[in-house]
C-alpha cells in the first residue's frame, strides 16, 4: 500500500515536464513566426500562418501572445538565441567571450557573435522596421529595443577602454554610435546579402574596422 510519499515527487516531475514542453512549443512558434514575418512581412502574416508553420493550433499561438509580441520575441530569439530584454552583456555567450584574456580573441569572439546574429535575423529586422512604420505599439517596442542596443554598445566601448584598446581622446558615446552603425543589420544586408560578401569576409572586415575605429584619433574634428 502506498504511503503517498511519492506524490510530491510525481507532481514535481509532471510540472517540470509540462514547463519543458511549453517552452519547446513556444520556441517552435517563435521560429515559425520569424520564418513567416521574414518571408511575407508583418502585415502579410496571420496567426494561422504561424500556427501552420509551427505545426500547432491557432489557439496555441494565441496563448503565446498577440502578433506584435510574437514579432518582438521572434526577433530576440533569432538575434540572441533566446528571448528576453536583458542586456547582451549578461547573455552567456557574450559573458564567456568577455573573459578571454587575449584582445584579439575577445574582439573576434564579439564579432562572430554579432555577425551570426545578423545572419539569422536580418530579414526579420527589415520586417520589424516596416511594421514599426505603421503600428504605434510596434514602434514603441522598436524604440525600447534600440535603447537596449545603445546600452549594449556603451558596455562594449567600456570593455574596449578597460582593455586599453580605445584611443585616449575618444568620446565613448561617439565610438558607441560608430560601432552600432558598423555592425548594424543594415550593413550586413548591404555587404553580405546585397554585395555578395561571404560571412568570413564580413567578419574579417568588422574586426579590422572596429579596431580602426577604436584606435582612431578622436581629437581630430573636435
Amino acid at each position: 500500500m502506498s504511503d503517498g510519499t511519492s506524490a510530491p515527487a510525481t507532481r514535481s516531475y509532471n510540472s517540470t515536464l509540462r514547463a519543458s514542453q511549453a517552452a519547446e512549443t513556444r520556441r517552435r512558434i517563435l521560429d515559425a513566426a520569424a520564418e513567416c514575418f521574414s518571408a511575407t512581412g508583418y502585415g502579410g502574416t496571420s496567426l494561422a500562418d504561424i500556427a501552420r508553420a509551427a505545426g500547432v493550433s491557432v489557439e496555441t499561438v494565441k496563448l503565446n501572445g498577440p502578433k506584435r509580441e510574437l514579432l518582438l520575441a521572434a526577433f530576440e530569439q533569432s538575434f540572441a538565441g533566446r528571448e528576453g530584454r536583458d542586456s547582451l552583456a549578461d547573455h552567456e555567450p557574450i559573458a564567456a567571450i568577455t573573459e578571454a584574456a587575449d584582445d584579439a580573441d575577445y574582439l573576434s569572439g564579439i564579432v562572430h557573435f554579432v555577425a551570426e546574429a545578423n545572419r539569422r535575423s536580418n530579414r526579420l529586422w527589415a520586417a520589424f522596421l516596416a511594421a514599426a512604420s505603421s503600428d504605434a505599439v510596434v514602434a514603441d517596442e522598436l524604440a525600447a529595443l534600440q535603447q537596449r542596443r545603445r546600452t549594449d554598445f556603451n558596455a562594449l566601448v567600456a570593455q574596449l577602454a578597460e582593455r586599453g584598446m580605445l584611443d585616449a581622446d575618444a568620446a565613448p558615446e561617439r565610438v558607441a554610435d560608430a560601432l552600432s552603425f558598423i555592425v548594424s543589420p543594415e550593413s550586413y544586408g548591404q555587404l553580405v546579402l546585397g554585395s555578395g560578401w561571404s560571412q568570413t569576409e564580413y567578419e574579417a572586415w568588422l574586426v579590422r574596422t572596429i579596431g580602426a575605429i577604436a584606435r582612431d584619433d578622436w581629437s581630430v574634428g573636435k
